[in-house]
């Protein structure tokens, strides 16, 4: 049986992810609040703000607007 947490995207009790999967302390906040299903859909569009974008994941100032982009979608999400 897998585990389920209070998702804070979805706002209702979701299946947990099996690992953390992003690092420090952010990833310990999404590892606890978001969940398996709203990961994947952060992943959807992470690609897509990519390449609209066209972010190269080797620049570090990239990286930081791709994050912000991830709390953005993860913890302000207006459905």
């Amino acid at each position: 049986m897998s585990k389920k947490i209070f998702c804070y995207y979805y706002k209702q009790n979701k299946k947990k992810q099996n690992s953390q999967i992003y690092p420090g302390k952010l990833g310990k906040k999404i590892f606890n609040e978001i969940s398996q299903c709203a990961w994947e859909k952060w992943i959807n569009q992470q690609t897509k703000i990519i390449n609209e974008k066209k972010l190269n994941m080797f620049d570090i100032n990239h990286r930081k607007k791709i994050e912000t982009y991830m709390i953005n979608f993860l913890f302000k999400n207006k459905k």
